[in-house]
């Protein structure tokens, strides 16, 4: 699961110094517990809507061969995927417009705030049947998801004195831990409403998981820096008004384009992802190109970026087949695995749980494993932790092949090996996602040091990108080939970048 942490907050912030008669949250400023719960709520709705999205998308059609309740859009898996693959790509791609709207238009807080009601909007839009508000309701939530995700750790750094406050990372890591509750609670919740009752009273039931969000949020406003408030770089009236009228052109021509493609009878579902998901491919290549030929970096600077791209490819083909967790391997489970373990009987939905309480469980454990090697001088490199994470997800896939042989004759296969697949995956996440994060801030050039996170979750949208792609063009992801090709890759991608190792590091300077 990829975090929420998207940008670094400006070096020497003022901040609620959390000493003298101040009411604490475990010991740090009471702001956090306002951050917290806006950011456990808001995974909650996020995640739980997003554990209903495959099994809803396939209920009623050809691949839906387990017993769903009806009332689904009845597509087929590989239509299912597109979409899936596409408003997961969305919602990382615009955590850059949020945090430049953030940046220069509203300031953190009023976006957050702005975010949260956008989501509520976008799952009560969800809870309307019918597939048009359907697509609105998607559109919505990824958008108010992108605005939140690119600002609300920008005002967790807000609170503590600049970068040097000794509570700061701890501070970050409850932040974090309120992600994981909110993404375990969802699919218990949410999944079985959704799921085992009815479809929209499951999405009914995400917004008002992000309603209670933003009123605490609004009531808890007072327990935030003023700093939250304030548009570090506002824009000037000329500005204001030239991205307006570029907003509005590019309005009209896309209102004109699809006017005509849907008057004319033309229009189809992939008039619409298509072009996203190659905008997904597109921007963060002209992104990456953009500061890689930035003439005002030094040479270091050009070299670190060299350095870079090799981990923003890596993560992209790591994020391509991690993502499935939610629409291949989901429907995989929902319609090839038996519904009960150990005489417990339980909604697919709920496989989605697995990944957040390995991660709580086991994020310790390897932050502890990785010190212990540290100690004895034996912690492996940065480029290293990247190799294992993508020979890991790759070795999910590998392992994702037993089961489909056993499922291929129409038997039921155990629930216990999606749990296989899931552990293995999140232990490949731990080798990587939080090394990428870091190894961004390590790399990033000065001059683009506020922005480079949100680069690295464009890994993310071209990672999907491609899953959407391949999805649109009819590959059929959960075929034996397809898969055993997608573990070869990613193995292959982590032999590779371990091979190359010592260029990389080369490339990187000082940076370990």
């Amino acid at each position: 699961m990829a975090s929420s942490l998207t940008k670094e907050p400006p070096a020497e912030t003022p901040g609620p110094s959390g000493s003298g008669s101040e009411k604490t949250f475990f010991g740090h400023p009471r702001g956090l517990a306002t951050l917290f719960m806006t950011e456990t709520w808001e995974r909650f709705s996020f995640y739980g809507m997003r554990a209903l999205l495959t099994i809803y998308l396939i209920s009623g059609g050809p691949d839906a061969t387990k017993g769903l309740q009806s009332g689904g859009l009845g597509m087929n898996l590989a239509t299912t995927t597109a979409i899936y693959s596409v408003y997961l790509s969305m919602v990382y791609l615009l955590a850059l417009p949020g945090g430049w709207l953030g940046d220069r238009l509203w300031g953190p807080r009023k976006t957050v705030a702005i975010a949260a009601a956008t989501i509520v909007v976008g799952h009560l839009t969800l809870a309307v049947p019918g597939q048009g508000t359907f697509f609105a309701g998607l559109g919505l939530v990824a958008l108010g998801s992108g605005l939140l995700k690119a600002n609300i750790s920008t005002m967790v750094g807000h609170l503590y004195k600049g970068v040097n406050d000794p509570r700061r990372d701890g501070g970050f890591t409850i932040f974090y831990m309120g992600i994981n509750i909110g993404a375990f609670f969802a699919p218990l919740t949410i999944g079985t409403v959704g799921e085992k009752y009815n479809w929209h009273l499951g999405f009914a039931l995400a917004a008002v998981g992000m309603l209670f969000g933003l009123i605490q949020f609004l009531i808890g406003t007072k327990h935030l820096s003023p700093e939250s408030s304030r548009v570090p770089t506002p824009l000037s009236r000329e500005e204001r008004l030239s991205w307006l009228r570029k907003g509005m052109s590019w309005l009209l021509v896309a209102a004109a384009f699809y006017g005509i493609v849907g008057l004319t009878g033309h229009f189809t579902l992939n008039w619409a992802m298509i072009p996203l998901t190659l905008a997904g491919l597109i921007i963060p290549a002209v992104v990456l190109v953009r500061i890689k030929r930035d003439k005002e970096l030094s040479g270091t600077e050009q070299n670190k970026m060299s350095g870079y791209i090799w981990f923003f490819v890596a993560a992209a083909v790591f994020w391509m087949i991690y993502d499935q967790g939610g629409s291949t391997i989901q429907a995989f489970g929902t319609t090839k695995a038996a519904d009960s373990v150990f005489g417990i009987t339980f909604p697919s939905s709920w496989y989605q749980s697995l990944n957040p309480v390995f991660i709580m469980a086991l994020a310790p454990v390897i932050a502890w494993f990785w010190l212990w090697l540290n100690r004895g001088g034996r912690e492996p490199s940065t480029v290293v932790k990247f190799a294992v994470g993508l020979f890991l997800v790759g070795v999910s896939f590998f392992f994702f092949l037993l089961p489909l042989g056993m499922a291929a004759g129409g038997t039921l296969v155990s629930p216990l090996w999606l749990v296989g697949i899931y552990l293995i995956q999140t232990v490949g996440e731990l080798c990587l996602s939080p090394v990428g994060l870091s190894v961004t801030t390590k790399m990033a050039p000065a001059k683009y040091a506020s922005q480079m996170m949100g680069v690295w979750f464009l890994a993310v949208t071209a990672g999907d990108s491609v899953t959407g792609l391949l999805s649109i063009g009819g590959v059929d992801l959960s075929r034996t080939g397809v898969v055993a090709l997608e573990a070869t890759l990613a193995a292959l991608a982590g032999v590779a970048v371990f091979m190359y190792r010592k260029r990389v590091k080369g490339l990187m300077g000082d940076v370990r």
